[in-house]
């Protein structure tokens, strides 16, 4: 492990250095220019893509169940794709074009990677404790585990470290309503917290303004929010609660494979993920500004 790497994981779990990692590479291919090939299929844009191609191996599900398992958007800022998006491309095809679009992406933006050896590593790591995680409760993840994996390194990269992600989001969600958090609330518990405002949230997942008032009126109501929207001690405590709960469900991530794995991987994502970052493929901050524009 390099003294970089030493660094970085200095106070922080493997499970969650390779959360914040991996979600690095796998929303490298939301963030592409490539993705918007979509565009040239019929498809309306950025959004109407997305919840197609995120949404996929569900098969040809109903909004209700998007807006259910995605848990964070506004009803009918899904309906506006789905289930339309499936009269334009099944999901089988929506899948096939995204690995197409997927591959060109990761291997353009990985093609000078310094160290490619860690990329065969990695994905050797993630095909022996991905795919092996526990799938109860997990909807978006057992449907992604479901998936055959693409079978070249690059791609079983992308693949795995959407594995990784999508069994976290779960948990997350889990984590939520848990903490009787609804789909508008968390969003203010989360601008309140530093990521994001009002008006770029409403604008990315759905909601109005009539309904961000009256979610913060129900945080207000319960302590967790000042009438000015900054977290109370209790509000504070609430969030931490959820990253707690969150952590503890994705423990199995560190458990599943054998001693020491885990912090090897997160080692070579976090290289992975500096790279992409120093290259401009992905960034940062949330939201990016690709979803912005």
């Amino acid at each position: 492990m390099s003294s970089n790497q030493v660094s970085r994981s200095q106070g922080r779990s493997p499970t969650r250095r390779i959360a914040r990692a991996a979600e690095a590479v796998h929303t490298l291919a939301y963030y592409t220019p490539e993705i918007r090939g979509f565009d040239d299929d019929g498809f309306s844009g950025w959004w109407h893509a997305y919840f197609a191609y995120r949404a996929a191996p569900m098969g040809p599900v109903p909004a209700s169940v998007v807006t259910s398992i995605f848990y964070n958007f506004a009803p009918r800022f899904i309906e506006r794709a789905v289930p339309g998006c499936w009269e334009i491309m099944t999901p089988e095809r929506v899948r096939e074009r995204q690995l197409e679009l997927v591959e060109a992406a990761v291997g353009r933006a990985l093609a000078d990677y310094p160290d490619p050896a860690q990329i065969g590593t990695a994905a050797e790591l993630l095909r022996s404790m991905a795919a092996d995680l526990p799938i109860g409760a997990r909807p978006l993840y057992a449907a992604w585990a479901g998936e055959p994996w693409p079978g070249t390194d690059l791609m079983d990269l992308w693949h795995g470290t959407t594995l990784l992600r999508e069994f976290r989001f779960d948990g997350h969600n889990i984590a939520l309503a848990a903490g009787n958090l609804d789909p508008c609330e968390c969003h203010l518990m989360m601008a309140s917290h530093g990521f994001g405002d009002a008006e770029t949230i409403q604008r990315i997942r759905g909601w109005n303004a009539d309904e961000w008032t009256a979610a913060h009126r129900r945080l207000t109501d319960r302590g967790l929010l000042t009438d000015g929207g900054e977290q109370t001690e209790a509000g504070s405590q609430a969030r931490r609660e959820v990253e707690r709960h969150t952590d503890d469900l994705a423990s199995p991530i560190d458990t599943v494979p054998e001693p020491g794995v885990a912090a090897e991987l997160a080692g070579i994502l976090e290289d992975l993920r500096d790279y992409l970052m120093s290259t401009g493929e992905v960034y940062g901050v949330w939201p990016p500004p690709t979803v912005l524009r």
